[in-house]
C-alpha cells in the first residue's frame, strides 16, 4: 500500500526542519467568494507530501479549515453533516473533558480561539525570521485588497538549533511511522502504523476506514488537527523541582522522572541514572526504546512520566496504545526565561501544540482523557501526568523504587490552555474544490 503523496500536504506528514522562525494565523471568512479565492492563491505554495522541508526552501506552508470555515466558504450542508460529532461542536464545546477547566476554560482563552469567528488557519516556517516576513508581507499585501477577509490572529513561534522548549527539554523526538510513507519512524522496534491512523481513505489498525466526510474528493487524503495554544509556568516548575531536592543534580533527576528523559533528550529508558548529551542528541538512539520487557515497573521510567503517558508503546496498560497514536508537533512561542531564574517575569511563554490524526475522539480527546488527566489505565488512580496534567495542587507523581517508593505530593498545574481549535487539513485536490464550489 502506498499513500498519495502528492495529494496529502507536506506539514501534516513530514517532520519539521530545525530551527525555523514560524507563525501560525487565522482568518475569518465574512465572504464565501473570497474564501474560495484565498484558497485558490494559497494553493501554489502549500507542499505536497513528496516535498520533504528542507532548509534551502523558502517557506514550508500549510492550511486547514475549521467547521465554521467551512460553512462560511458555503460547503453544501449535506456534506457538512457527514464531519464527526466533535469536529462539528469544536473543541470549546469539548473543554470539560479535555480537562480544560478554570483557569484552562474556554472562557479564559485569548480571543478569538475557541469562537465560531476561527475559519482558516495557515501556517508558515521558515529557515530564518528575515525570510519568514518577506513571505507574511507578500501574503498580507494580498488578502489586505481582499474584502470580505479578516487576519484575527497571529503567533510567531520558533524553533531552537538545540530543540529544546521552554522547561529545558529537548522536544520533537518520538514520531511514528505511517505505512507507506516512506518515512521512517523515530523507533525501530515499533512497526509502522497503518495509513487510515492519520489519513482518511485508508485502512487503520482495526483493518477499517475512519468515517471520511463526502463527497469522497473532500474527504480523501485529508486529516484531523488539532491545534492548542499551551502557556508553560517555567518559573513554577523550576520552583517545584527546588522545593522538593536538595542539590541541582536532583532537581534535574526529579525534572526527568517526571517528563521521562533528561533534558539532553535521553530517555530514561536508555540511562536511568545520568544525563548523556551525547545519546540525547542521536536521532538513531534516543528514542530505540520499549518499556515491557526492560522495565515493567517503571524503575526507570515511571509509568505516570509523560512521555510514558503520551505513548504508553508496549507497556502492559488497559486498551491498546497503537490505537491512540498521533503525529505530534510542538512549536515554541514567547521568550526564553534565563537559567537559573525562578522568579516568573509575566512574559507569556509555552508551545504552540500540533496534533495530526483521522480520529479525534479516538487519538488526541482519549489521550487527553484517560492518559493526560486519569491513571488507572496503568493502575495510578486519579492522578494526572505531572507535566501537562490538569493539576490543581493536590495531585500526586510516584517515582516507583526498590526498596521504598517516592511520592511528590501538591503538583500545581505547570501548563495553562491559553485556547485552541479542531481543524481538517484536506488534501490538495479537495482544496481545489473546495475553491471552486459554484452555489
Amino acid at each position: 500500500m502506498e499513500l498519495e503523496l502528492a495529494d496529502i500536504q507536506s506539514g501534516a506528514l513530514h517532520p519539521r526542519p530545525s530551527p525555523y522562525a514560524g507563525t501560525y494565523i487565522v482568518l475569518r471568512i465574512d465572504d464565501k467568494h473570497a474564501g474560495r479565492e484565498v484558497l485558490r492563491r494559497l494553493i501554489p505554495v502549500l507542499m505536497p507530501a513528496t516535498d520533504p522541508a528542507h532548509v534551502d526552501r523558502e517557506a514550508w506552508v500549510s492550511a486547514a479549515l475549521t467547521f465554521q470555515g467551512l460553512k462560511a466558504l458555503g460547503l453544501p450542508q449535506d456534506a457538512l453533516d457527514t464531519f464527526p460529532l466533535p469536529f462539528k461542536q469544536g473543541m470549546a464545546a469539548r473543554a470539560a473533558m479535555l480537562g480544560d477547566v478554570g483557569e484552562s476554560a474556554p472562557e479564559n482563552w485569548e480571543k478569538p480561539l475557541g469562537s465560531p469567528d476561527v475559519h482558516l488557519g495557515i501556517s508558515a516556517l521558515s529557515p530564518d525570521k528575515s525570510r519568514l516576513e518577506a513571505i507574511l508581507e507578500r501574503a498580507h499585501k494580498t488578502y489586505e485588497a481582499m474584502s470580505g477577509i479578516s487576519l484575527i490572529w497571529r503567533l510567531d513561534c520558533y524553533a531552537l538549533a538545540s530543540e529544546k522548549e521552554h522547561f529545558g527539554f529537548r522536544d520533537g523526538i518520538s514520531h511514528p511511522a505511517v505505512e507507506g510513507s516512506g518515512i521512517p519512524g523515530s523507533n525501530p522496534s515499533e512497526p509502522p502504523l497503518r495509513a487510515g491512523e492519520f489519513f482518511l481513505g485508508y485502512r487503520d489498525e482495526t483493518n477499517e476506514y475512519p468515517p471520511m466526510p463526502q463527497p469522497e474528493i473532500l474527504g480523501r487524503n485529508g486529516t484531523y488537527v488539532v491545534f492548542r495554544k499551551l502557556h508553560q509556568r517555567v518559573a513554577k516548575f523550576r520552583q517545584y523541582l527546588k522545593a522538593n531536592a536538595s542539590s541541582l543534580e536532583e532537581e534535574a533527576y526529579l525534572g526527568a522522572k517526571m517528563m521521562g528523559r533528561w533534558q539532553s533528550g535521553a530517555p530514561l529508558a536508555l540511562s536511568p541514572m545520568r544525563d548523556d548529551p551525547e545519546l540525547g542528541a542521536d536521532p538513531k538512539r534516543n528514542n530505540a526504546f520499549m518499556y515491557e520487557d526492560d522495565d515493567p515497573k517503571g524503575l526507570k521510567t515511571p509509568p505516570g512520566s509523560h512521555i510514558r503517558r503520551a505513548n504508553p508503546r508496549d507497556a502492559n496498560v488497559s486498551g491498546t496504545p497503537r490505537l491512540h497514536r498521533m503525529i505530534r508537533r510542538g512549536t515554541s512561542y514567547g521568550p526564553l526565561l534565563p537559567e537559573g531564574i525562578s522568579e516568573d517575569d509575566g512574559a507569556d511563554r509555552g508551545l504552540a501544540f500540533v496534533f495530526v490524526g483521522s480520529r479525534l475522539d479516538r487519538q488526541f480527546e482519549f489521550v487527553q482523557r484517560e492518559w493526560m488527566n486519569d491513571g488507572d489505565f496503568f493502575g495510578g488512580g486519579g492522578n494526572k501526568d505531572p507535566i501537562a496534567g490538569a493539576n490543581d495542587g493536590a495531585g500526586a507523581f510516584t517515582i516507583p523504587k526498590a526498596p521504598i517508593r517516592r511520592r511528590l505530593q501538591g503538583l500545581p498545574r505547570f501548563v495553562v490552555t491559553r485556547g485552541g481549535e479542531y481543524f481538517f487539513a484536506p488534501g490538495l485536490r479537495a482544496l481545489r474544490w473546495l475553491s471552486e464550489l459554484d452555489a
